[in-house]
């Protein structure tokens, strides 16, 4: 054979390799490994930026957070329908009376020294007036001379008129005998008033108590010179006396609770002395006008005292119980605002601030009556900053605590 049927024959179709042609559904299968593997990628590429996002946002939302001011808040607490005030008392007896002299003389003696409980009509001392007790005397001779002028006088006058008639004398001569009658008539009527008026005079000599009641002063020894109160010169009284059954406490109130001080209204007294015990009383009167001084209303406060274990002049507390005019709030003090427009509280309502103008009533030292401004769902903000103003964002630090009344 030769060279070139030999490449022929290795050159013959036999000797050329197989191509296989790839089929639809290995294809198919190639795709969806190629979609599933795409799809899972990308899953994880959106829950990256999903996290991301989400975790930006609440970086963003806390640090817009904590841009904004934290408060405390506390929530306004409606005050009692009553409330309980408390003012100095000065207790004084029902009724007081110093003893003066009516007459001049020398204190001959006295019986009775404080401490005393006498009743009316008791002796409680002598004077003696020697200068009365001699005008007396020489206002009862004049009478009696005057009584002696006035006899020899009518029988003048009884003798001329029987005259007359029988026309023995003139109508002048009865005339003047009359006039002489009737001027004596007089001069007796006036030594009878001179003689009661020293009779009177000298019965101021014994110093009687006016009504029962208990001596709390003496103001005069045996041997004083007594000075009448009717005279010029400085008066003392020689006694004291007082009626402590039942006691007059004098109370000054103030002028916004003058109106609910009204009679009939109920009063407790403590005292120093007695620190357990509370005595019951009654506001009987007031002065019905307010003093322009002090701007106070002055008021009397009846307490019974049937042992007399309450002594006149002492200071008391009288506690009052007031019935409420107006229906009020009570919130702490740190809770106001001083400003130029005037008092105002800082009221959080929806995370913003309104400034709320009030009114104060009574101050109760670490809280303060609110009788005006707030209706008592409010959210007072307690310590606000100076700078804060109406319509600022703020948070809440805590919630509303429960707040107390006074």
């Amino acid at each position: 054979m030769s060279e070139s049927q030999t490449e022929m024959q290795n050159s013959t179709p036999q000797s050329q390799p197989r191509v296989e042609t790839p089929s639809p559904t290995r294809t198919r299968r190639r795709w969806l490994a190629a979609i599933v593997l795409l799809a899972v990628f990308g899953g994880v590429f959106a829950y990256g930026i999903v996290s991301r996002m989400r975790e930006y946002a609440t970086v963003n939302a806390e640090t817009l957070a904590m841009a904004l001011p934290a408060v405390s808040v506390v929530s306004p607490q409606r005050s009692a329908p009553s409330q309980e005030i408390v003012l100095p008392g000065n207790v004084q007896p029902y009724i007081t009376a110093p003893i003066y002299s009516r007459t001049q003389g020398y204190l001959k003696a006295w019986y009775i020294d404080i401490g005393a409980r006498v009743k009316k009509g008791q002796l409680l001392a002598e004077i003696e007036t020697p200068e009365v007790d001699q005008q007396l005397q020489q206002s009862r001779s004049n009478l009696a001379t005057a009584e002696a002028n006035l006899r020899l006088a009518e029988i003048t006058k009884n003798r001329y008129q029987g005259l007359l008639r029988t026309n023995a004398v003139a109508q002048q001569d009865v005339d003047n005998a009359v006039g002489s009658y009737n001027a004596n008539k007089s001069i007796v009527e006036a030594g009878q008033a001179n003689v009661k008026q020293l009779e009177t005079l000298q019965s101021f000599e014994k110093i009687y108590a006016p009504f029962d009641g208990t001596i709390t002063a003496r103001n005069t020894d045996i041997g004083d010179l007594i000075a009448s109160g009717s005279s010029g010169g400085v008066k003392t009284d020689l006694f004291h006396i007082a009626q402590p059954g039942k006691l007059r406490v004098y109370v000054n109130v103030p002028e916004e609770y003058s109106q609910a001080a009204a009679p009939g209204l109920t009063a407790e007294l403590t005292l120093a002395e007695f620190p357990d015990r509370r005595f019951p009383g009654k506001l009987v009167r007031t002065a019905e006008a307010i003093n322009s001084t002090t701007r106070t209303l002055l008021a009397e406060v009846d307490v019974d005292n049937p042992t007399g274990q309450l002594l006149s002049g002492s200071y008391a507390e009288v506690h009052f119980k007031l019935p409420r005019q107006i229906s009020t709030f009570v919130v702490p003090v740190e809770t106001l605002l001083f400003r130029s427009q005037g008092l105002q509280v800082a009221v959080v309502h929806d995370g913003t601030v309104l400034l709320v103008p009030v009114m104060p009533g009574h101050d109760f030292g670490d809280q303060i009556e609110i009788v005006s401004g707030l209706k008592g769902n409010e959210s007072v903000i307690v310590n606000p900053p100076d700078s804060i103003l109406s319509g600022q964002k703020v948070q809440v630090a805590s919630p509303p605590p429960a707040g107390g009344t006074p």
